[in-house]
């Protein structure tokens, strides 16, 4: 059976102890720029939710700073060219009947360094308690991650909740300002997360699409015109770029960090980020702005 969820924001130590036998047989391929051992990140801590920030094992078994593993290369920021935009929202989804997580990693786009990040795994809405245990343990299980998913998901619904609060913090939105990004844009490896995947989860979960996933970077596309050559996904462009994957590929928050490391390398390398595609609040209808892109 699908494990309750805990009624406080605070999970037990009991909860997360147990979990942290399993979730250190996590394996990440390790930075090779930092100094320090690799550790995998503890995911109740990117939701806002570990209890154990005073047990000593516990912050020496896992990571509690991402910025550890998107470190800045200063000798490489001489090529950075100005943006028209302050901060990128790095997202990638993970669930294909509904969406099982929601990670955003957040970087300055004028510097490349982190800023923070927002974490979430989502609990279905029309799905059985049944067919959700079976389709968690078959994509978090192979991670050891299973439990944490069960431990801390929660609704879409009162995932954007949060996510909101989180922009206000940033100033990056306002309702009463028409609910668009300010200053900001989300990057996603594809058109499929805001294009195709949240207007459907909007449905399923019966909320109007907020009018922040309008516009998007599609880094494909953004690849694509600037180093002239196609790139079919993530993996496609870390390997091209010598860049080695840290984490899991397919949980969302690594992911999400591994795309942003595409990102701080390409603003490197002097590329200016910008829209590549609008949807028309009127009709739904989405337009690409680039001539040469990924279809």
């Amino acid at each position: 059976m699908e494990a309750p969820r805990p009624s406080s924001r605070r999970l037990s130590l009991a909860s997360q102890s147990a979990h942290a036998a399993r979730e250190g047989q996590v394996m990440e391929a390790p930075r090779p720029s930092s100094r320090r051992p690799w550790k995998p990140t503890c995911l109740y801590y990117t939701q806002g939710k570990c209890t154990m920030m005073n047990d000593a094992m516990h912050l020496e078994k896992f990571g509690h700073n991402l910025k550890m593993d998107l470190p800045v290369n200063a000798p490489a920021t001489d090529k950075l060219k100005p943006q028209k935009l302050e901060y990128f929202l790095i997202l990638d989804l993970e669930g294909r009947v509904e969406i099982l997580e929601f990670p955003v990693v957040m970087i300055d786009a004028q510097s490349t360094e982190f800023i923070d990040s927002f974490h979430r795994f989502v609990r279905p809405t029309a799905m059985s308690e049944q067919r959700t245990t079976e389709y968690i343990e078959g994509k978090y299980g192979k991670f050891g991650v299973d439990r944490v998913w069960h431990d801390t998901a929660i609704p879409f619904k009162e995932v954007l909740q949060e996510f909101e609060d989180w922009l206000g913090n940033h100033n990056l939105w306002k309702k009463e300002q028409g609910g668009s990004l300010n200053r900001g844009a989300f990057v996603t490896c594809g058109n499929w997360d805001l294009k195709t995947k949240v207007p459907e989860q909007c449905k399923v979960s019966k909320i109007k699409l907020p009018s922040y996933f309008m516009e998007w970077i599609n880094i494909k596309d953004i690849y694509l015109n600037f180093y002239s050559r196609r790139a079919t996904g993530m993996m496609t462009m870390m390997r091209e770029l010598q860049l080695p994957i840290i984490g899991n590929h397919h949980l969302g928050i690594d992911d999400s960090k591994n795309i942003a490391r595409v990102v701080q390398r390409m603003l490197a390398d002097g590329a200016v980020i910008q829209i590549t595609a609008k949807r028309q609040s009127a009709t739904g209808d989405v337009k690409f702005l680039f001539k040469d892109r990924i279809r």
